[in-house]
């Protein structure tokens, strides 16, 4: 079974303060040891990359923050889907060349847990595509409410995946979405 990985905004300006507090360290860790793995077996691998349109945006096209992480960088042969809202299907090649490919199993990993990676599962989940979504390769920042009440971190991250485990994708570990290959 061949799986495609998708890495969704692996990007410099999620390391920007203006984000808050975030969850899981392991994160970057996580995420290269899926990324090396899909790579040592020769698997399909997608860099997903938000283009924020918002001024100011740590993540804006002209601002240092678009950037992948190093570690992140596409090698030769990877492709990369630029979007400008939450979800990597909406005005991306993302759909059409997963179906060009005759892959329907996809592997999620990034940032952020609850915004681009969860809209990303919704809709490939809602697109009929088989996903795990590997959770310990993923993190979310603290969130404010309406209210003004502020929601820890890893609450957010693990709020976010329980809702979308068994409804748009399976929750995975690392190891999980290694050794299913």
């Amino acid at each position: 079974m061949v799986r495609t990985l998708i890495l969704i905004d692996c990007q410099l300006g999620f390391e920007d303060p203006v984000w808050g507090a975030r969850n899981n360290s392991q994160f970057e860790i996580n995420a290269q040891i899926l990324l090396n793995h899909w790579r040592d077996v020769d698997s399909p691998v997608v860099h997903v990359r938000h283009a924020s349109q918002e001024a100011g945006s740590p993540l804006a096209q002209d601002a240092p923050g678009f950037a992948f992480m190093e570690w992140a960088e596409p090698l030769f042969g990877e492709r990369e889907v630029v979007k400008n809202v939450n979800s990597g299907f909406i005005g991306t090649e993302l759909e059409a060349m997963l179906r060009a490919s005759g892959n329907g199993d996809l592997v999620l990993a990034g940032l952020t847990t609850n915004h681009c990676v969860s809209t990303t599962a919704r809709m490939a989940g809602n697109l009929g595509f088989k996903v795990d979504l590997v959770g310990d390769a993923c993190a979310a920042f603290d969130r404010t409410g309406s209210d003004g009440e502020v929601f820890d971190a890893d609450l957010v991250h693990r709020t976010a995946l329980a809702s979308l485990h068994e409804e748009f994708c399976t929750v995975v570990t690392t190891m999980d979405a290694i050794s299913q290959r």
